[in-house]
């Protein structure tokens, strides 16, 4: 495994193929307040290009430039959390979108753990390690765990999406994965617009205060 550390942006001319696996990595979970600090991607041969970006330099137009291809497939675990955080720190939409998550919960509808760790261990026989998970990504070195940790997110998700490619033909569910998927960036929107914890479609969308 080759971890390739770029500051700033991808250098120009680098290819990751018809499909690239991409995660994001922040100070935290609510993306107003928690810049974003890294972009790791994989094209599936087992290496990883990983692009910090440092606060307030968002301009990284080689990534943009990938990230809004129509050609390449983004394939990312949990979409709806990347695509926002992306959307609201590049000011672009990355499309086309997989996720794993949702072809997940599409399949495994006997288990209620479709996190990252679950699917890697359950489909792929790999354990991987969340050490790193709710560590500083904003320190302007990253440590060799760091990366490490960060490279592991992107590395296995094109193996998980033939597994699951595999299941979702066989119950019949391939159309209503890639609806669910085209909609995943207007959900993104949404999130960013402020309807984060808002199910639009229920007939009581909002709570009314007591």
């Amino acid at each position: 495994m080759t971890i390739t550390l770029h500051v700033g942006d991808l250098p120009a001319g680098v290819s990751f193929g018809d499909c690239v696996a991409i995660d994001t990595e922040s100070m935290g979970l609510n993306w107003d307040r928690d810049r974003l600090c890294l972009v790791q991607l994989s094209s599936g041969d087992g290496n990883a290009h990983l692009v910090q970006l440092l606060a307030n330099q968002y301009d990284a137009p080689n990534l943009k430039k990938l990230l809004t291809d129509p050609k390449v497939i983004k394939l990312f675990h949990f979409a709806r959390a990347d695509l926002a955080t992306l959307y609201r720190y590049l000011g672009v939409m990355p499309q086309p979108i997989y996720c794993t998550k949702i072809a997940s919960v599409l399949v495994r509808t006997f288990s209620e753990r479709h996190g990252l760790k679950d699917l890697t261990k359950d489909l792929l026989g790999i354990d991987l390690s969340k050490e790193q998970q709710t560590s500083d990504w904003g320190t302007p070195v990253l440590s060799q765990d760091q990366l490490t940790y960060a490279a592991s997110d992107v590395l296995h998700l094109h193996k998980l999406k033939a597994v699951l490619d595999t299941r979702l033909a066989r119950e019949n569910r391939t159309a209503l994965a890639r609806k669910i998927m085209d909609f995943l960036p207007v959900r993104a929107e949404l999130d960013v617009a402020g309807w984060r914890d808002v199910d639009i479609f229920s007939h009581k969308p909002t709570k009314r205060p007591d």
